[in-house]
């Protein structure tokens, strides 16, 4: 697929810099380093980019101590500093953790800038800021949902600049997890399967998609997702693109299939529904004609996938 890491949050190139993550800490020190800010998985940017500051800015102080060395940018390394800890002035707390928040923080040494959902965002971002920022969150995510030993229950200490945390009871490494999903473009002639999860806005349907289990095939996890939650089963399977997803942390694998029957048996425990749309409703809907079908969310590799079978744009 020549278009495969055109996808969000895919595709800039960026230089992590492994070989320096264990020199992190001292490396802090070089003037031309600079930082990216996070504040409960919202990155900070100004319009439509991400702030970088020197880690000397008045904001710093506001930083936990340990950062996170995201690479390379320019020559220049990137560093993330996680705000979590400081606490905005008038902070409307039921805003925060929903599906989309819209609220903003502003920190005041950086008054012209504000954290954002980086849901809300994603699409703005240039490719480099939108790795970087997915990075960041889904490297935090893990520090905090993994801060104890999963061998002896101690707390650990983050290491090789944040790619690591190390437990010193037990002599434990752990590492980054990332977890992968299958997401699939599932066709039958001239139509593709799309199904929806509760909650969702009305209208609004998606590809189907699921987690791969231990011991599986990417193929294997196509075909039994899809037969799972809609009781379809699917012949040829084909990889066309991934997308790295910060929600928390997981990478999706975007399949091609092929299904060898059309009728569909909801498992209302997966879905909510699913539906058979052809091509022409699909066009009319990503056109936002179509009076009821709403497309998949802009930015989501699903959106991109269901894009490129629209343009025949899938070899």
């Amino acid at each position: 697929m020549k278009i495969a890491e055109t996808v969000t949050f895919g595709g800039s190139g960026l230089d992590r810099a492994a070989e320096l993550r264990g020199q992190a800490d001292q490396l802090r020190g070089q003037r031309d380093a600079r930082a990216i800010l996070m504040w409960r998985g919202k990155p900070m940017i100004l319009g439509d980019a991400l702030v970088r500051l020197p880690l000397d800015h008045a904001a710093m102080v506001d930083a936990a101590a340990d950062m996170i060395l995201l690479g390379r940018d320019n020559g220049a390394l990137v560093f993330a500093a996680d705000f979590s800890a400081w606490t905005p002035d008038n902070l409307d707390a039921e805003t925060l953790n929903t599906f989309l928040d819209p609220s903003e923080q502003q920190h005041p040494a950086v008054p012209d800038a504000a954290f954002a959902e980086l849901r809300a965002i994603m699409t703005r971002l240039s490719p480099r800021d939108a790795e970087l920022a997915a990075t960041a969150k889904a490297v935090m995510d893990w520090h905090r949902s993994h801060r104890f030993c999963a061998r002896c229950g101690v707390e650990s200490a983050m290491a090789m600049g944040g790619w690591q945390r190390n437990c010193a009871a037990c002599g434990g490494h752990h590492f980054p997890r990332t977890d992968p999903v299958v997401i699939m473009l599932i066709t039958h002639g001239n139509a593709v399967l799309v199904g929806r999860s509760p909650g969702w806005p009305e209208g609004m349907y998606s590809l189907l998609a699921g987690f791969v289990e231990p011991g599986e095939t990417i193929e294997a996890a196509v075909r039994r997702e899809v037969f799972e939650e809609a009781g379809v089963r699917v012949g040829a399977v084909s990889y066309l693109a991934s997308q790295p997803w910060p929600f928390p942390a997981s990478l999706m694998f975007g399949c091609a299939g092929e299904a060898l029957n059309k009728d569909l048996t909801i498992d209302p425990d997966e879905i909510e529904d699913a539906i058979w749309v052809t091509r022409e409703e699909m066009a009319e809907a990503f056109a936002g004609n179509h009076p009821k079908l709403l497309p998949a969310r802009k930015g989501a590799i699903a959106h991109f996938l269901l894009q490129a079978w629209l343009s025949d744009r899938l070899d």
